[in-house]
C-alpha cells in the first residue's frame, strides 16, 4: 500500500509518483525490454510504460479517488472535483529503450481554472522539476528564478517534426519559418524534458505541432511558473504548441503564421 506517501499534500504527492515511477521504469529496463510500435519504428511503447502508469494511477485513486486521470497508456477515471491528473509514464520512450538518457517521467494537475502544478523526473541526470500556480518552479529542491526575456535570434529553439510528415506543405512550411529564425535547434525526442530545460534557461523556446496533453501540461507548467509564456495556436488546420521566453514565443507563433 502507499502508506508513505498518504499524507503528502499535493506537490509532494506528484514529486514522490514521478520518481517512484521513473525508477520503477529504469529497473525494468536494466533487467530487459522488448518494445511494441504505436504509430511508426519511432513510436513505440514497451511493459515499463504500462507498469509505471499503473502505478501512478494506481496510487491516484486510492489517495486522490475523487480526482480525475488521464494516462497516455489508458488510464483513466472520471472527476467528481473538477481536478484531473495527467499522466505521461515514460516520455521519450524511444530514447528510453535506445539506452539515452533524454527521458522522463511527468505528471500535471489541472482544474477549472487551468494547470495547477507539473511534475517532471529525469532519471539519467537526477533532476527531480516541480512548478505551477502559486509554485516558482524549483530543480531538486531550488528555485531556479525567474526567466529574463531574450528574442529568439539570441536563443536555442528544441523542436520535434517527424519525418513522415515532411511532404505535408501544411507543416513543412510553417516549422522551416519558425526555425530559421532560431541562434540554434535541438531535437530531444522529450517534449517534458525540453520543457524543464526551457523553465531552466537552458533551451530558450519549444515548439511542436499536435501535441498530446500528457507531453504539454507537465513542462507547460514548470515554464509558465518560471515567469516564461505558454501558447497553443492554429496554423493551416494544426494546433502549435509553444513555450518560452516570452519575445521569443511571440516570434515563433508570427512565424508559424508566415
Amino acid at each position: 500500500m502507499d502508506d508513505h506517501l498518504a499524507d503528502l499534500d499535493d506537490v509532494a504527492l506528484a514529486a514522490a509518483l514521478t520518481r517512484e515511477a521513473a525508477q520503477l521504469a529504469a529497473r525494468m529496463r536494466a533487467e530487459g525490454l522488448r518494445a511494441q510500435r504505436k504509430t511508426s519504428i519511432s513510436d513505440v511503447v514497451t511493459a515499463a510504460d504500462h507498469a509505471a502508469e499503473e502505478l501512478v494511477a494506481s496510487s491516484l485513486a486510492r489517495l486522490r479517488p475523487h480526482d480525475g486521470i488521464v494516462g497516455e497508456e489508458g488510464a483513466e477515471a472520471t472527476s467528481t472535483t473538477g481536478r484531473t491528473w495527467v499522466i505521461d509514464p515514460v516520455d521519450g520512450t524511444y530514447n528510453f529503450l535506445s539506452g539515452l538518457g533524454t527521458w522522463c517521467s511527468a505528471l500535471a494537475l489541472r482544474d477549472g481554472s487551468g494547470l495547477v502544478l507539473g511534475a517532471v523526473h529525469q532519471p539519467a541526470v537526477e533532476e527531480a522539476w516541480i512548478g505551477g500556480r502559486d509554485l516558482p518552479t524549483r530543480l531538486n529542491g531550488t528555485p531556479v528564478g525567474q526567466l529574463a526575456d531574450l528574442p529568439l535570434a539570441e536563443v536555442a529553439m528544441a523542436t520535434y517534426l517527424h519525418p513522415a510528415v515532411l511532404p505535408d506543405d501544411s507543416l513543412r512550411e510553417p516549422w522551416l519559418a519558425a526555425v530559421s529564425g532560431a541562434a540554434t535547434v535541438r531535437m530531444f525526442g522529450s517534449g517534458s524534458c525540453d520543457l524543464a530545460a526551457v523553465a531552466a534557461g537552458r533551451i530558450g523556446v519549444w515548439a511542436q505541432q499536435s501535441v498530446p496533453e500528457w507531453d504539454w501540461l507537465p513542462g507547460a507548467a514548470l515554464v509558465t511558473a518560471a515567469g516564461g509564456r505558454t501558447e497553443q495556436v492554429e496554423v493551416r488546420g494544426h494546433v502549435w504548441s509553444v513555450a518560452g521566453r516570452p519575445t521569443a514565443v511571440e516570434q515563433v507563433i508570427v512565424a508559424l503564421r508566415g
